[in-house]
């Protein structure tokens, strides 16, 4: 019976030290210790990680501002704009002595035409016609043409960035992606990345290139594309990410241009015909009664009434032309 009991005792002492040594860390500090080492080395570590993050994060805008104040010296360094670039953004491939011979003949035919249709006034006023001849309409002429080389780079523009985008997807190279462009895409976008790509060639860098295109096609459109190109390649960063917002917001003021030509029509219309009136009156009354008018250019006081009607027409068409001239 003793020795029952003893063995009894003795199980139970080694039961309640078996149970000791296993729950002895969950009740005891050194449990407690540890879970505080593991969190202050998890914070630490997260710390650490944040702070890596935001240093990676904080050297990268650094970098994009240090790009973006780059490109804008370079642009400001170039502002002035001599007639060969004129010419190359209309997109005529002449010279600067072939254009001024061309203004000289149409002043000279302006003066002349306007002697025969008014063979009574002042000498002075032919010769005023010949300097607007000479200087006033090839620089209306060249103005129209880069207006409208430029609208057509900008109808395929977008899509030309939407090949960038597809090419960096399926791994080719930016310099494959513009080859691509230069090869397919009409004119004038065509010509003008022929242009970037055959400066690469022969060992320009690609800022430069991109440089020489904005002077060329001053458009805020292409200097974002050179701003996103630029950053990526010194900052790094998701290239085709970047291009296919920029191609999203370029297809957006697309369509807001469309809208605001839209909105406008009705005001340009009756814009042209209040500017187009005075002169259609004129032009009937000399038709009909040419004496009757006459007096307005062989007089003094009708000359000096004509001038102040130019003025004056001159000015109204400046203000409706702000009124219905939109920004967007």
């Amino acid at each position: 019976m003793l020795s029952t009991e003893l063995v009894l005792a003795l199980a139970a002492v080694a039961a309640g030290a078996v149970a000791y040594s296993l729950f002895q860390t969950y009740f005891s500090g050194d449990r407690r210790a540890e879970k505080r080492r593991q969190s202050v080395t998890e914070n630490k570590s997260v710390r650490v990680a944040r702070a890596s993050h935001a240093e990676q994060a904080s050297n990268r805008r650094k970098a994009v501002a240090e790009t973006l104040k780059e490109i804008e010296q370079r642009q400001k360094s170039k502002q002035k704009v001599t007639l060969r670039v004129r010419l190359q953004r209309a997109g005529l491939d002449i010279s600067t002595n072939a254009y001024w011979i061309a203004s000289a003949v149409s002043g000279l035919t302006s003066g002349v035409l306007v002697m025969m249709l008014f063979p009574s006034i002042p000498i002075v006023t032919g010769a005023a016609g010949a300097f607007v001849g000479a200087f006033g309409l090839p620089h209306w002429v060249l103005n129209r043409l880069t207006k409208r080389r430029q609208g057509k780079f900008m109808e395929e523009f977008a899509n030309a960035i939407d090949v960038i985008v597809r090419g960096v997807k399926s791994g080719l190279p930016l310099n494959d992606c513009l080859g691509i462009i230069a090869r397919e895409s009409p004119q004038p976008i065509g010509g003008e990345f022929r242009d970037l790509v055959e400066q690469q060639r022969v060992g320009v860098p690609l800022f430069e290139c991109f440089d020489r295109m904005i002077v060329r096609m001053p458009l805020a459109e292409v200097k974002f594309f050179a701003i996103v190109v630029a950053i990526q390649q010194q900052a790094g960063g998701n290239l085709s990410e970047a291009l296919g917002n920029l191609s999203g917001v370029l297809r957006d003021r697309k369509r807001l241009q469309a809208k605001v030509k839209a909105l406008s029509a009705e005001a340009k219309a009756s814009a042209a015909v209040l500017g187009a009136l005075p002169f259609i009156v004129m032009s009937m009354v000399y038709v009909t009664t040419p004496n009757y008018i006459a007096f307005l250019w062989t007089t003094k006081t009708g000359q000096f009434l004509l001038a102040v009607a130019a003025i004056w027409m001159t000015m109204g068409l400046l203000v409706m032309r702000k009124m219905i001239n939109f920004k967007y």
